[in-house]
């Protein structure tokens, strides 16, 4: 008797059993249908050892109480005598609530658990046939199905097979099941079936042997009419038939369904016909077949129907399978098609994702199917369905390496594991890894973890799903490594023509010489050898995600042979992830940002460092100028480094801005594009200030020592003065003296001159960093004007000469070095004239116009492209200059905020003003940012400056990454490019020419 307060000992024994609930177990076990079984020692064991023991005892009971009386008796008399018969029932019960309500329907079907013979411990498609064969209708042959999948998922859970048997027989049970539904479909249409032979392709997991519990069952269908019969009836005949098949097992009755039979993986998807003849098969596929198309052939397995005719299907497009990696931009192609699946998964469910999400099951796949599809082409040994079967096929072949398979393997078989017992639980197609923590506890016990069972599986799942996202790339780079390297014994190296096949599946234009890089950088035994090969197989990754990958590999071999024998090179790269990724997005995203840093690849460091991509502000560029001017022996050697100083900022601004557009692993691209042109403008205004500072500080020491008779300053003009230069744009200026007290005007005037002559003359001295071009065409007069005037000759110039076309040049105009107070001084001069009172006449605006369009027609370059010209095309930069500063010359004087030398800044100062509606305003800044983003990306990837798109694929793919498109989207960028300027223009049309 149990002590009033006090737990029974039943009680007890059931929470150690693992029960949740033991009340309610208790109450169960009292019930009269358990009451042999009720003091039976080795029951709660049994129970314990499932993966639910509540469920397992619910669904016990409710089978029981489902017997006949007559039935019942041998039942409790089978489950208390026979061990492994009570192992079997009680493990799908405490695992799968959906097969407990299939017995429950069915009370007898327990006798299919009973007795195993040998052929019952790894049944084949003929069992399975032989299971099914009395099934006579639909509803028939769901009952029978879900017989068969009684005995699969007790022997999945009991330990006789594992997860790779378990989706093989659900694969042969699949076959056996689509032959039935075949002869059903034939049987209620003969006249139909007559008139074709028809086969049925299994795909997907069905045709690679590996198929989950509730999957949908991926076909394609090959028909041929019979001899003496029409064609197109028999292909009509053929398509009722198939459609018929797809219903039996689809449709849902009383006894559930079976599966979806999905077809869409046939020629045009659902848009094309349901059957065809095996030579349409092969047209569509030579002419129109897409890459993921091959690849989903990989798996293609005749499984029903006509058997000759399945294998001359399989026959014929297995070549076209093999011969798939030689297609244009093959991986690209893929890892495309992976980064959608990812793209299209919600948020919410990202981090639950068992299939589809990072770390899952089709990184895997994926994997693996690539490097088949890249090296089957010369090895038919990697010709199987299986991913394990291909996985363990390429370790053999030296395709991957023995460890990095092994790991691949355990993880690949958990994830697996735990996608078929949760899918086996209601039997619902799901990769969802459930949230409940009862739903959790019972998938871990499911995979024999008993201890704590919800966070040992949280741990083995983070565990398994981070080595499949640390390898499913490696291993498509790491062997490229041991084809040059030292090997350990026993292991398989990649042979030559493998490597230089798979470097060219990736994009490399030159296999050989990439070889060579790579045993350059990786062969040999020394430690720098070593940590070389631990960081090649994810650079290599890196950069055949650009459009250059050559170049990228390249650029790495030379910084790493200009670095090598320093301490903290390989350090920084090996421990700061950061570092390595950034270099390799620098490397092979164009020339410029290499070039820049292989002049000081001691720049790299800055890669490494949080802060170090950000720019430095004109002060502190200044201060460092000036001090490393006062440092030098001369002044050459003085602008030397100031202009070293440039070239490291220079790289620090494009490095910034290419890690930003591109994106890395641990930071998205940026997704504001204004902001990064703003940023390259302000940071590369203020290193040529910088510069120009300390050329101006050299030229003056040179001759006159710490002060030059007259006072001098560098006004700065255009994208210079309006803080938008890009990365090949020239300095325009004016230089403005004025002499000093008691120095006569001319001597003034010829030390102003022969200051400006020195600066320009050291700033384009030849050396290895890049020149700064000073342009001061937009002086007075021109190129026939004095180079620097006074002050008072500016003022007496502009009062009496000054043209609308100056006074708008002048809108750029700022102080950019030299004396503060006479470039404050110079801007009051000619503030009345670029925001005259009142604003402008109408004959000014009428001038302004007659310019403007004689510019479009006189100074497009001859054969230019108008539509996709940046500066100067429809829409581009000029347009949109020219509308913004047209409107701050006529509201200047009124809106403070139209004061500013920036174009974007007047531009929102427009539309605060309600100069320009919000659609217009928007539609303009787009564009310009875009034609600004045009320009910086052509000299980024090029190394010299230009206004319209590359002709050249790999520079023009570049230019498109840097914008933000994918590889093989070069289309879609320039259309984006002529569908924004075409706006934009219309809106210029609008406001500035008055249309």
């Amino acid at each position: 008797m149990t002590v009033p307060g006090r737990r029974s000992s039943t009680f007890s024994r059931l929470l150690r059993h693992g029960f949740t609930d033991p009340s309610a177990a208790e109450r169960l076990l009292d019930l009269p249908e358990l009451a042999a079984l009720r003091d039976d020692p080795v029951l709660l064991d049994a129970l314990g050892a499932t993966a639910d023991p509540d469920l397992a005892l619910r669904g016990l009971v409710r089978l029981a109480e489902a017997q006949s009386d007559a039935e019942r008796g041998t039942f409790i008399t089978t489950l208390l005598s026979a061990k492994p018969f009570r192992d079997r029932l009680l493990g799908v019960l405490g695992a799968s609530e959906a097969l407990a309500d299939h017995l429950v329907r069915h009370p007898r079907d327990w006798e299919t658990l009973v007795t195993y013979e040998a052929v019952d411990l790894h049944p084949g498609v003929t069992e399975f046939e032989h299971g099914l064969a009395e099934a006579s209708d639909p509803v028939a042959l769901r009952v029978a199905y879900r017989r068969c999948l009684l005995g699969i998922a007790a022997r999945d859970v009991c330990g006789t097979t594992d997860v790779a048997q378990t989706a093989a027989e659900l694969a042969d049970l699949a076959t056996a099941t689509l032959r039935a539904a075949l002869a059903l479909a034939r049987a209620a249409e003969p006249a139909d079936a007559a008139q074709f032979r028809l086969s049925v392709i299994a795909m997907g997991k069905c045709g690679g042997h590996e198929l989950n519990y509730v999957s949908d069952v991926d076909v394609i269908f090959v028909g041929e009419p019979v001899e003496g019969a029409d064609e197109a009836k028999a292909l009509q005949a053929a398509t009722r038939l198939a459609s018929h098949l797809m219903r039996i097992c689809s449709e849902t009755t009383v006894e559930g369904t079976i599966w979806p039979v999905d077809a869409n993986l046939r020629p045009e998807g659902r848009n094309g016909p349901l059957v065809r003849t095996l030579s349409s098969h092969l047209a569509y596929y030579q002419r129109w077949a897409k890459t993921w198309e091959f690849q989903a052939l990989l798996k293609a397995r005749p499984v029903a129907g006509d058997p000759e005719l399945g294998s001359a299907y399989v026959d014929a497009v297995s070549p076209m399978v093999w011969q798939a990696a030689e297609r244009e931009n093959f991986v690209t192609d893929v890892q495309a098609m992976r980064r959608r699946v990812v793209d299209n998964i919600p948020v919410d469910r990202v981090d639950r994702e068992l299939k589809l999400g990072p770390g899952g099951l089709r990184d895997v796949e994926f994997a693996v199917q690539l490097l088949q599809l890249v090296h089957g082409r010369s090895d038919a040994t990697l010709h199987s369905g299986s991913t394990l079967d291909a996985l363990a096929a390429l370790a053999a072949g030296g395709y991957v390496g023995r460890a990095d398979a092994a790991q691949l393997d355990e993880a690949y078989r958990f994830l697996r594991a735990m996608e078929h017992r949760i899918q086996l639980y209601r039997l619902r197609r799901t990769h969802l890894v459930p949230e409940g923590e009862e739903d959790l506890r019972r998938l871990g016990r499911s995979l024999g973890l008993r201890t704590d069972p919800v966070a040992a599986l949280n741990k083995e799942w983070k565990r398994h799903a981070s080595v499949v996202r640390r390898l499913h790339e490696k291993i498509f780079y790491r062997p490229l490594l041991d084809a040059v390297a030292q090997l350990a014994p026993g292991e398989t190296r990649l042979s030559p023509k493998a490597a230089g096949q798979r470097l060219e599946a990736l994009g490399y234009a030159d296999p050989a010489a990439a070889l060579r890089h790579l045993e350059a950088l990786a062969s040999g035994v020394s430690r720098k050898a070593a940590i070389q090969r631990t960081l090649l197989p994810v650079l290599l990754g890196w950069f055949a995600d650009s459009a250059d990958p050559d170049a990228g590999l390249l650029g790495f071999r030379r910084v790493s042979d200009a670095l090598g024998k320093t301490p903290w090179y390989l350090r920084l790269l090996r421990d700061e992830g950061a570092a390595a990724e950034n270099l390799a997005r620098v490397l092979s995203a164009g020339r410029l940002a290499p070039d820049l840093l292989l002049r000081a690849p001691e720049a790299v460091a800055i890669l490494g460092d949080p802060e170090g991509l950000r720019p430095r502000g004109r002060d502190h560029l200044e201060q460092e100028v000036l001090a490393a001017v006062g440092r030098a022996d001369d002044a050459e050697q003085a602008v030397a480094a100031a202009r070293g100083v440039r070239r490291r900022e220079l790289f620090r601004t494009a490095a910034a801005d290419l890690i930003d557009s591109y994106g890395t692993e641990d930071s998205p691209r940026t997704s504001d594009p204004g902001a990064l042109v703003d940023r390259v403008g302000e940071a590369v205004t203020d290193l040529n200030a910088a510069t120009i500072a300390g050329a101006l500080r050299a030229a003056v020491r040179a001759e006159w020592g710490d002060e030059l008779p007259t006072r001098f300053a560098v006004i700065g003009m255009g994208r210079f003065g309006g803080h938008e230069l890009g990365y090949g744009s020239d300095a325009d200026v004016l230089f403005v003296h004025e002499p000093r007290e008691g120095v006569d005007e001319q001597e003034a005037a010829r030390a102003a001159n022969r200051v400006v002559t020195e600066m320009r003359r050291l700033l384009q001295v030849p050396t290895t960093d890049p020149p700064l071009l000073i342009d001061a065409d937009l002086r007075p007069e021109g190129r026939s004007g004095p180079l620097v005037r006074t002050l008072a000759s500016y003022g007496a110039y502009y009062r009496r000469w000054s043209l609308v076309w100056e006074s708008q040049a002048l809108l750029r105009a700022a102080p950019m070095a030299g004396d503060p107070d006479l470039g404050r001084r110079f801007i009051e001069l000619i503030d009345p004239l670029r925001y005259p009172a009142e604003g402008l006449g109408e004959e000014a605006v009428r001038e302004i116009r007659r310019l403007k369009a004689r510019m479009e027609s006189e100074r497009l370059p001859r054969g230019a492209d108008p539509t996709l010209h940046a500066k100067l095309g429809r829409g581009g930069l000029s347009d949109v200059e020219w509308t913004v500063q047209l409107l701050q010359m006529r509201h200047g004087w009124a809106e403070p905020g139209l004061r500013t030398t920036r174009t974007r800044a007047a531009l929102f100062a427009a539309h605060a003003a309600g100069l320009i509606p919000t659609e217009e305003a928007q539609t303009l800044d787009e564009a310009w940012v875009l034609a600004t983003r045009v320009r910086n990306a052509v000299m980024l990837v090029r190394g010299r400056p230009g206004d319209t798109f590359p002709s050249e694929p790999r520079e023009l793919a570049a230019v498109g990454r840097y914008l933000g498109y994918a590889p093989g989207h070069v289309g879609e960028m320039v259309d984006d490019y002529r569908r924004i300027t075409r706006r934009a223009r219309a809106v210029v049309d609008e406001l500035f020419y008055g249309a």
